[in-house]
This record gives C-alpha cells, structure tokens and sequence, in this order.
C-alpha cells in the first residue's frame, strides 16, 4: 500500500465522519418542527386541559394558585373554625346567594354551604364577578381595614366586593354573583384535577 493509498484512507474517514454529522445536525433540525407539531397548542392549552394539583402541603388556613384557561384558580385549605363561620354567615342574611341557586356558578357537586366536594378544601376561579380583578385572600378575622364584621374571606381592591370563604358575595357589593367554581374532582386524597367535574370519571 502506498502513502497515496494511506492519505487517501485518512481523507475518506474524515470526509465521511464529517457527513455523518452534518447529516445528523440535518436530521436533528428536520425532526424538530414535527416533534413540536405533537405538543399540544398554545390554543389547545388555553381551550381548557385539565390541570392536576398536589395539595399535600397545602396548610390549614392556607392558599395556592394555579392556571387553568388562562385564569388564576385558588385551592385552599379551611379551618375548622372557618367552617363554622360558613355555616353561621349562610343564615345570616347578608349574603346575596347563601344557597348558591345560580347554577352558572359551580357544579351541581358543589353546592353546599362550602361549594366544595370537601368542606375544608375550597377551589375557586380568582376572578370578581364585577369588571374582572383579582380579589385578595384575606382570612384573618376583624381587620382593622375591613372592619368588625369581617370574617374572613376574598376582598376585590379594585371597586370593594367582599366574598366569603366559599366564594359567596355579600349584598350590597358591586359583584353581582358568586364567584366561580371551576370543574374540578379528587384523583386521590390529596390530588385534585381542575377541569374535569366528578361525574366525568372514567
């Protein structure tokens, strides 16, 4: 074999180690746009997949935030004193829906004085129903700023609605109703899927 012969050799594995990159690079750049194409949309996403939440850290007395449809979704855990309250505020007569006849508002599941599945775990969409703030979670009891009747719940600084600890609008607000409770059902204890109701098991 000659030194032509060799440098030939040498060329050739290099020329063809060469190609094999390029061609892998090639390959690489092709299958991303179809790899991609297997996600869901930026649409589909928004249209409502279901989102599943942990809440086994989720303390008593305690709120978590999570996006569905594009909206924040409250999940939080109620104490018993809380729940206590709920069921006094329900005959108060203060509320505009205590019975949570608006039926838009949450799933026929959920309506109960703590329009939930689970009277110490609430989920709601934190979204007023007046013009579309964001209320925010106050559960303290008689805050200064609230006042002596405050029994905890969602205040809206935007225009002054006041909802209770179940999402239940007090008369007298701008808020016209409830806030919303969203599709939701347990997984597992302390798992929840957000967009799909209880009826919708498999």
């Amino acid at each position: 074999m000659s030194i032509t012969d060799n440098v030939d050799q040498g060329r050739r594995r290099l020329v063809t180690a060469a190609a094999t990159a390029v061609g892998g690079v090639g390959i690489g750049f092709a299958a991303v746009p179809f790899i991609q194409s297997m996600q869901p949309s930026a649409q589909a996403q928004a249209a409502g997949a279901p989102v599943e939440v942990d809440i086994s850290k989720l303390e008593e007395g305690h709120l978590m935030t999570v996006e569905w449809r594009g909206q924040p979704v409250w999940v939080f855990r109620r104490t018993p004193e809380e729940l206590k309250e709920l069921d006094e505020i329900t005959s108060s007569g203060k509320l505009r829906d205590p019975n949570s006849n608006q039926v838009s508002q949450q799933p026929d599941s959920d309506k109960n004085n703590y329009r939930s599945l689970k009277p110490e775990i609430g989920v709601l969409v934190g979204i007023c129903t007046h013009l579309g703030c964001s209320p925010s979670y106050r559960p303290d009891i008689a805050p200064e700023d609230l006042g002596a009747d405050w029994k905890g719940g969602f205040f809206c600084p935007c225009h002054g609605s006041r909802f209770d600890l179940a999402g239940r609008v007090y008369e007298g607000v701008p808020a016209p109703l409830n806030l919303v409770v969203p599709p939701y059902r347990y997984l597992a204890e302390n798992r929840i899927l957000i967009g799909e109701n209880e009826g919708d098991k498999a």
